[in-house]
């Protein structure tokens, strides 16, 4: 029997539906959620009967805070959970659990370290810079197209040192793999893309093991976790998994973020003039965006959490989107505002889990807005964007505007 049901308003969407927040608001959504049950049971399709849904922040961090209770080796997406384990499970470094977590996460982080990346936000505020100059003043275009596509994928390409004739190829696996820009995608559609990513990994670490070089691919097919080096699969399911977070939500977030101010004229001439700064105006913006609405766990034995029962073995979905914009935590959520502080949002996760690109990600965002500052004197959007359909992203696939010199 599943856990008690909770409210009317709470039943109301179906949050395992593609098309789901592309005909819904999803702040408004969560909002009822807050005021009414904010821990409440899911009832969904599959094997599983359904998982619970967390949406107040303080309940959600508690949850990344438990990483002992609630874990993630058997997934942390929806889609794969309520069909079964994830295969990349104890592999992968975002779905693996305890003491090889740990050493995982010691061997990766050394190539994300602020020293470590010191040559690659180089590179990705002169990538930024020539981007923005190259498209401001020329019209309307598309920024998600232009713009947005091409920093995340290229700098994480340069941390991989995947070479060039091979990007396109992998940007467009990698736009797969979580949503589509249209309704109606084939669900196998993501599963072939995920495929080609990982296979394509496993060719490049087989030549990097042979002849290795400084970059990531490198450092993981010729490390070793408990005194055993990771299996070609291991080095590219965890390239996969850099790739996917590094492009997918570095995009998305770029895209809001030029919305946002497109928007919101007064932040923008803000943040031109100088009156709030860039670090405080790149949290925003991280809030503000929260592309990946949610993260999963599974619960490895019974406990209470915003008190509710959750009984071990139960899936539980931390909404990240609604976290970031509870009204006990952010003034006035649904008001974007470059100057707020403090700001301590969830876009990156929390606790032991912790996004291993946060640093990169916030190093592509402010790049992005240098740029802007530097080259742009007023952001207007030229068009309707394109909403993403995916079930775990929150976004949009394209973005006309127009930028004018100033």
């Amino acid at each position: 029997m599943a856990p008690c049901a909770s409210s009317a308003a709470a039943l109301s969407l179906d949050l395992t539906d593609a098309e789901t927040f592309v005909d819904h608001d999803p702040h408004a959504y969560f909002r009822e959620v807050r005021r009414g049950r904010p821990v409440y049971w899911h009832e969904a399709p599959g094997p599983r009967s359904g998982f619970w849904v967390v949406a107040g922040y303080e309940d959600v961090v508690a949850a990344y805070s438990d990483a002992d209770a609630l874990r993630s080796a058997r997934g942390t997406v929806l889609d794969v959970l309520l069909a079964g384990d994830d295969s990349a499970g104890g592999k992968m470094l975002a779905v693996t659990d305890g003491p090889r977590h740990r050493a995982m996460r010691s061997v990766m982080w050394r190539s994300f370290t602020p020293r470590a990346l010191e040559a690659v936000a180089r590179q990705v505020r002169s990538r930024a810079q020539r981007l923005v100059r190259e498209v401001t003043g020329a019209g309307a275009f598309d920024f998600a197209a232009e713009v947005a596509e091409h920093i995340p994928m290229n700098t994480i390409c340069d941390l991989l040192a995947v070479p060039e004739v091979d990007r396109g190829r992998l940007l467009g696996w990698n736009k797969k793999t979580l949503s589509a820009e249209a309704a109606g995608a084939d669900p196998l559609d993501a599963l072939q893309a995920r495929n080609e990513i990982v296979l394509y990994f496993m060719d490049l670490a087989r030549e990097r093991r042979a002849d290795p070089g400084d970059d990531v691919v490198s450092v993981l097919a010729c490390a070793k976790v408990d005194d055993e080096p990771f299996t070609l699969e291991e080095v590219a399911l965890n390239c996969y998994s850099i790739m996917l977070g590094g492009d997918e939500s570095s995009r998305v977030s770029a895209i809001s973020t030029v919305r946002a101010l497109a928007e919101h004229p007064h932040q923008w001439r803000a943040l031109k003039a100088g009156q709030v700064s860039l670090d405080s105006a790149v949290e925003e913006a991280l809030r503000w965006a929260t592309p990946a609405m949610y993260f999963a766990r599974t619960a490895h034995h019974d406990l209470v959490l915003g008190g509710r029962h959750i009984r071990g073995g139960d899936i539980v979905t931390l909404w990240n989107i609604s976290a970031n914009n509870d009204e006990r935590v952010f003034h006035e959520p649904r008001s974007f505002d470059l100057a707020r502080f403090p700001n301590k949002h969830v876009a990156f996760g929390h606790g032991r889990h912790f996004c291993l690109g946060a640093h990169l990600g916030r190093i592509e965002l402010r790049a992005l807005l240098e740029a802007l500052m530097v080259s742009v004197g007023a952001v207007e959007q030229a068009g309707v964007p394109n909403r993403i359909h995916s079930s775990l992203l929150h976004g949009h696939s394209s973005l006309p505007v127009v930028l004018r010199a100033g």
